[in-house]
């Protein structure tokens, strides 16, 4: 971990894997009982997936007419899950990342072997303190723009806003969870597609100064009115 990293990037699992003909598992297991920590593999196996899933929603290359994705077939020069896996993964075995997904109930495998998209969303479904540190990345987030807003009183503000009400009948909710996920994923593959076009590391010959993180996070919100009078 220590001695054969790559300059200038993280080293990971994944590669202490390669290197020593170990299993993933087993590095792990050695690393807990150093003492180091398998997190930052935690975070890459989810920014990996997340950005196939991503890169399935938004290229052309793997969507109908209509722009919705389409099922591909495992291997193949065009419209192939490698090739997805290879355009937006990197040199990660497309076989994991398809376990992965599957684990996930992101996609499906169909009877003549192609692989359909369910979810136009990468959820993980990894352990408590794996989900913790993956989420926990979206709350400082949050904290670090209500920090900023506080900071610039009102100068060059960081967008910050949500709608709420509550008086809204229980019969209402389901059909809102509904309307708030449709629109929220529009938008965010919206903004998806306009990042990616300015990404250095998905288009090399971007011009610009400096290195900045930029992004928009949404999050949904309910709470039992009635509940929390009954609890006071």
């Amino acid at each position: 971990m220590r001695e054969f990293g790559i300059p200038g990037k993280k080293q990971t699992v994944s590669r202490v894997s390669i290197l020593t003909g170990l299993t993933r598992k087993e590095v792990q297991r050695v690393l807990a009982a150093q003492g180091e920590s398998g997190v930052d593999d935690t975070r890459e196996r989810y920014n990996r997936a997340a950005r196939v899933v991503a890169g399935w929603v938004r290229d052309p290359d793997f969507a109908d007419a209509s722009g919705d994705p389409i099922a591909l077939s495992p291997e193949g020069a065009r419209a192939s899950f490698s090739l997805l896996v290879k355009r937006y993964s990197g040199d990660v075995p497309a076989r994991a990342v398809l376990d992965e997904l599957l684990r996930v109930g992101a996609v499906e495998k169909l009877d003549d072997g192609r692989i359909r998209l369910l979810s136009r969303a990468y959820i993980p479904s990894t352990s408590d303190v794996d989900k913790l540190d993956i989420l926990g990345a979206d709350v400082a987030d949050l904290v670090a723009t209500i920090d900023h807003n506080l900071q610039r009183s009102g100068t060059d503000p960081r967008f910050q806003r949500k709608v709420m009400y509550d008086n809204v009948p229980e019969e209402a909710i389901a059909e809102f969870r509904a309307l708030s996920a449709a629109q929220a994923q529009s938008f965010l593959e919206a903004m998806d597609k306009w990042l990616s076009r300015h990404d250095r590391d998905r288009n090399p010959d971007q011009q610009g100064k400096g290195r900045v993180r930029a992004g928009v996070g949404i999050y949904y919100f309910e709470e039992n009115v009635e509940q929390r009078s009954e609890d006071k």
